[in-house]
């Protein structure tokens, strides 16, 4: 076992998200068995209490792995010598609230602790936002934290990765880690590209097994277009409306998964990542693409074809991505 511990920081600790995260973290779920670790938790004067209630449940639980818990509200000392940071404190949006309002409040958090990154986290740091709109979130941070390579942030869409999986594990009959090559394009919103043109089931084409289930390629089309996308896009919407509030458990796992595969190294996955020109990205978009890692950080899969279907369907959410990169400009936050 490795005698110095990671230090890990998440924001927003005293939330669900961040309730569901740190236990798991602590039992090693997320760097593995053989590495300690020291968790930050950072929370607005509100949420301390929470906080500080999970930081002694946290010490009742006796974790072999878990070195020390320290809670705070201030993002220098939250982030000092931090190697993780889980970026899950957002405003959401509310009642009223337009486009520009939310991008503004979050430019508040983020910012600040782009900064406070920048200043004092340790020269190995990644990052990753979690909290909506997480892709912008994680372009405002970035902006504020110059020193910081642009590829040690990310934002998370492996949530979608794993809902587009589950969904076609459902349809298929199939166990989930039957299905490998499933990408999610663009903005993790309602304009995302949840896409299994590259994918497979048992070694099969997606595309041609739900064709034989369904009686045909175009109505495997069909399905695709009007039930799996749609449903995976909007799949946040529909726990809201089913279980009253957002989601808590899917997302704490799949930021868990985002860090583990980075650290860990994976042939195949889905992350929102710096662009640097891929597929016609602009630059500096924080935008999901099909990645790859080799343990030092996600790096895009290039070279796959993308047909006009897919294409159109991808610009799209790229051309989201742009308006509220713009927005951000207009207030002045970039």
């Amino acid at each position: 076992m490795a005698t110095t511990a990671t230090t890990i920081t998440i924001t927003g600790a005293g939330g669900q998200i961040g309730y569901a995260l740190l236990f798991r973290i602590a039992a090693g779920d997320m760097l593995g068995p053989d590495r300690p670790v020291r968790l930050r938790l950072l929370e607005i004067p509100q949420g301390m209490r929470a906080a500080e209630g999970a930081a002694l449940e946290l010490q009742d639980c006796a974790f072999a792995l878990l070195h020390s818990v320290e809670v705070t509200d201030s993002a220098e000392s939250a982030f000092d010598g931090a190697s993780i940071a889980l970026l899950v404190g957002a405003r959401p949006r509310g009642p009223g609230m337009e486009r520009a309002d939310l991008l503004a409040a979050n430019a508040g958090i983020f910012g600040p602790q782009g900064a406070a990154l920048n200043a004092v986290a340790a020269d190995d740091v990644r990052i990753v936002a979690v909290g909506n709109p997480a892709n912008t979130n994680a372009l405002i941070a970035r902006a504020s934290a110059p020193d910081i390579p642009a590829d040690r942030f990310t934002a998370l869409t492996r949530l979608d990765h794993n809902r587009a999986v589950g969904q076609l594990a459902e349809a298929l009959d199939a166990r989930p880690d039957d299905i490998h090559g499933v990408a999610i394009w663009g903005n993790h919103s309602a304009s995302q590209f949840p896409d299994v043109s590259h994918a497979t089931v048992a070694g099969k084409p997606v595309v041609d097994a739900l064709a034989e289930r369904l009686g045909g390629h175009e109505q495997a089309l069909v399905w695709l277009d009007d039930l799996f996308i749609p449903r995976v896009a909007k799949r946040g919407a529909e726990i809201i409306e089913v279980r009253g509030s957002s989601s808590v458990a899917s997302a704490a796992n799949a930021a868990i998964e985002h860090v583990r595969d980075e650290q860990s190294g994976t042939a195949w996955t889905s992350a929102a990542v710096v662009s640097r020109g891929e597929y016609g990205v602009p630059e500096g978009l924080v935008c999901s693409f099909p990645v790859t890692s080799d343990g030092s950080g996600y790096r895009v899969v290039e070279g796959l074809d993308l047909d006009a279907r897919s294409r159109a369907r991808f610009d799209a959410s790229v051309a989201e991505l742009e308006a509220e990169r713009t927005a951000v400009r207009e207030l002045g936050l970039l």
